[in-house]
């Protein structure tokens, strides 16, 4: 049987996902970490669902549950259909119209569950000129105006991994969603459906810097401005042992900090004038490959200079601001991150492992009082 959580905010509520990839299992993770039983209904073959690796190290199914159906066949669409008249809600991460077809679409699924919340996600959302196409984070962030954004001085623009708009424009604004939409439930009864596209969620994520842009605060190329490298006090820095630091220093106070810690000349650090920036960053870069990267983390990390290692993901454990908060922890040999944010009262516990397939799903879905919990 999988470990549960036994609390956190959302214990109690019950969620079926729909096996997808990226953002749809992340945005699962989420709700499960914060205390939902969410039950995963997998694929009998998955084909080339997502990029192969251990069941263990899929840490975005970890604290689920997981049933197998071959929604193909009539027996297991009516196992699906009977969680979902016990579900407060749904995850789906498919094509526009592929739920339908399968006649789980939301009519369906809240004519027999009214008080169902239908979370959709989907690149380009349920409606519009590019809705059916197939794309993934990179198309999506372009659309936005987030990928133009990213980038070094006279280089091209550079994906930031799959964070924008998977992660943080798809999961946690469908997670965010489905939180608001209880709450709305818990006003009216009733569900509602959930659109949630990766391209309003990146775009989202940039408001502030179409602000910034409206105010003439971004009027230079990509990667000359102040947060995308091209102010020299807001980038990073290799050390004389080939590690990196990060420095942040935007306000003026923090780079006196910074020189006052050192000894850098200030002068020249509260230089703001962009025609200047190369020879402040030219310096710079001379400056701290004068030492290592720890060493220069022992001289400015218990100040306001806002200097920081750049940690490889098996650092990040270790270190002691994290080892102090268990910000990283380890669940069956995987290093991954621990649940947030923290709560006063309902604080989310050890998260379980990822389950394998059909491993606790009939258990979970018979304590919701489903008649055909079985994988099929």
């Amino acid at each position: 049987m999988i470990e549960r959580y036994p609390r956190g905010p959302l214990a109690g509520v019950r969620i079926v996902e729909f096996a997808g990839i990226g953002p749809g299992p992340v945005c699962g993770m989420l709700l499960a970490d914060m205390g939902a039983d969410v039950l995963l209904i997998e694929r009998p073959d998955s084909g080339e669902l997502g990029i192969p690796r251990p069941r263990r190290c899929e840490v975005g199914h970890r604290g689920k549950a997981s049933l197998v159906l071959d929604l193909r066949q009539p027996e297991a669409l009516e196992t699906a259909r009977d969680l979902l008249a016990h579900a407060d809600a749904l995850i789906e991460g498919f094509r526009p119209g592929a739920m339908e077809r399968l006649g789980l679409g939301p009519d369906e699924c809240l004519a027999a569950n009214p008080g169902l919340v239908y979370g959709r996600m989907t690149g380009y959302g349920q409606r519009g000129a590019l809705a059916a196409r197939a794309g993934h984070d990179i198309n999506y962030i372009a659309l936005s105006g987030a990928l133009h954004a990213i980038g070094r001085a006279g280089g091209p623009p550079t994906p930031p991994l799959n964070l924008v708009g998977d992660y943080a424009g798809g999961s946690m604004l469908l997670a965010f969603g489905i939180a608001a939409a209880l709450v709305e439930r818990a006003r009216s009864g009733r569900g509602q459906v959930i659109d949630a596209s990766m391209v309003e969620g990146a775009g989202l994520l940039m408001s502030s810097f179409f602000g910034m842009r409206a105010a003439g605060l971004a009027p230079r190329p990509r990667g000359e401005n102040l947060l995308d490298s091209g102010a020299p006090f807001y980038d990073v820095y290799r050390c004389s042992d080939g590690g990196y630091v990060a420095f942040g220093a935007i306000e003026r106070r923090f780079r006196r900090v910074f020189a006052e810690r050192t000894g850098f000349p200030l002068a020249l650090l509260l230089d703001d004038d962009p025609v200047h920036w190369p020879r402040l960053r030219e310096a710079l870069a001379e400056f701290f490959a004068q030492r290592t990267r720890d060493a220069w983390c022992a001289l400015l990390e218990d100040s306001d200079a806002c200097v920081t290692p750049v940690l490889a993901p098996e650092e990040v454990g270790a270190h002691r601001h994290n080892a102090g908060r268990r910000s990283f922890l380890a669940v069956d040999g995987v290093l991954q991150p621990a649940p947030a944010p923290r709560f006063s009262r309902s604080d989310p516990a050890m998260p379980g492992r990822p389950p394998e397939p059909g491993e606790g799903g009939a258990a979970m879905a018979e304590s919701w009082g489903t008649q055909r919990p079985r994988s099929l």
